[in-house]
């Protein structure tokens, strides 16, 4: 019998953590050697709950679509890109420096530790008007001193020779790869517009102060598209950019009534945006940005046509004037997204008086679809015919997991503990009737089904 807990205790990000270290999920990047902050290594069961949220991204928004157009574009990039596009004097944080130990904190994330919640919508001399007001010290007490604007690029050098004509960045972002492409879409697939241009791929900010597990982190992946519009149409298409969005969030197992949007004020939108919604999410720290949308205007083309020299405007078709497209970005953060899935889909109950850990994770999206097990793993039969049950599964699903380890109720804690929507077991009575026992996650019902039958039962 299933009876369930109280969800308000389940979902720590301490519970999450401890689960996503124990299972396989995520580690603590370069954990022998003591970390590094802000990174973090997926396992398992991690990358391939990652490279689902991706595959159902990727064929949602581009595959299928008529109107989008996927690229892959390199982390390293010339570095006139960057200033193009004004990150090299705009890509900044806000930082505040403990006077006596030289450590650095995110001004803003101080604030907001100390109860001051609008600090993000400040500016650095409001920041640090603040901190003066209210006499702050730094975390260990001591005085803090000026306030600055740091910027978030990690710098390197590419080639032979550390000077200043071999500096190049570390990419803080994707969509700059695709305005730079824009011209070579143009020219080899002739689209109509509005059409898109997607990719997903790793971004790297030098985060003053990483913190609440893959939330912020110095190394993230992003899902992102430039949507290439005629201006005069901007409103419709960011409507139903709103709407598609739903249809995302819903399809990954977050529900509405947990995802807030936010319309960022005009003060606090990027130099280059014209509007912008934030998606927010209930995350175990609080309610936090998940997405994005922003309309970008022609900022971006603009730039990069003045900078390079190069023509990117589009010709339209029926022959009038050529323009340079205006852009309407939607973008995602997939480690994000994993959290938002492991919090969602974290719960707690009691099975027959036991307490019981388990991921409602998605069936679609479950790292494990199917765990198969002998009864018993030392009667050869049931072995034998459990590994053909599990063989046929394998081919058809990929995603079947083996579990012969502990007495069967532990593999089954061990299996809801992972997310992995059913159980099927072969016993000394599948020899006799060539039937199994398929059990249920979410409510550990189990049915007995032929094994000719079982390609009928799950649901992915």
């Amino acid at each position: 019998m299933v009876q369930s807990a109280s969800m308000s205790k389940s979902k720590s990000l301490e519970n999450i953590v401890s689960l996503a270290k124990r299972r396989g999920f995520i580690y603590q990047g370069s954990e022998i050697y003591g970390g590094l902050a802000g990174t973090w290594d997926y396992g398992p069961l991690g990358v391939q709950l990652k490279r689902n949220i991706t595959n159902l991204w990727w064929k949602m928004f581009v595959e299928d679509r008529e109107d989008m157009y996927g690229i892959d574009t390199t982390i390293l990039m010339n570095p006139k890109v960057w200033e193009a596009s004004g990150h090299t004097t705009t890509f900044n944080d806000p930082l505040i420096e403990d006077v006596k130990n030289k450590k650095r904190y995110r001004l803003d994330h101080l604030l907001e530790d100390n109860g001051i919640d609008d600090a993000s919508t400040m500016s650095l001399e409001q920041m640090a008007a603040k901190v003066k007001e209210l006499g702050l010290k730094s975390p260990d007490g001591n005085e803090l001193g000026s306030a600055a604007q740091f910027n978030m690029m990690f710098k390197t050098h590419a080639g032979p020779i550390e000077d200043e004509s071999s500096v190049v960045y570390l990419r803080p972002e994707t969509a700059q790869g695709m305005f730079v492409n824009f011209k070579n879409v143009i020219d080899s697939f002739s689209p109509d517009l509005p059409f898109g241009i997607g990719q997903m791929g790793r971004n790297f900010r030098n985060e003053i102060s990483p913190r609440d597990f893959i939330f912020r982190v110095r190394e993230l992946e992003i899902m992102e598209l430039e949507y290439f519009i005629d201006p005069a149409n901007w409103e419709a298409e960011f409507e139903k950019w709103l709407k598609f969005n739903e249809k995302w969030f819903e399809a990954v197992g977050l529900p509405l009534a947990k995802v807030h949007k936010l319309e960022v004020p005009e003060a606090d939108r990027a130099h280059y945006s014209k509007r912008t919604v934030d998606f927010e999410f209930d995350f175990p720290i609080g309610i936090k940005e998940i997405a994005g949308l922003a309309y970008r205007t022609d900022f971006d083309l603009s730039n990069h046509e003045k900078h390079s020299g190069k023509n990117l405007k589009y010709l339209p078709k029926d022959g009038s004037k050529p323009f340079v497209p205006h852009v309407i970005e939607p973008t995602y953060g997939i480690d994000r997204h994993v959290l938002a899935v492991l919090s969602q889909s974290y719960r707690e109950d009691e099975v027959n008086g036991e307490k019981r850990v388990y991921l409602a994770i998605p069936a679609h999206l479950a790292p494990v679809k199917i765990a198969v097990s002998p009864l018993l793993k030392n009667k050869p039969e049931l072995v034998a015919k459990a590994r053909e049950v599990f063989t046929m599964l394998k081919k058809e699903f990929g995603a079947v997991m083996w579990d012969d380890n502990g007495n069967i109720g532990k593999r089954y804690r061990r299996q809801d503990e992972i997310g992995t929507p059913y159980c099927v077991v072969i016993d000394f009575d599948t020899l006799e009737d060539d039937t199994v026992t398929v059990r249920h996650r979410d409510t550990t019902e189990q049915t007995r089904v032929k094994i000719e039958d079982l390609s009928n039962q799950f649901n992915f």
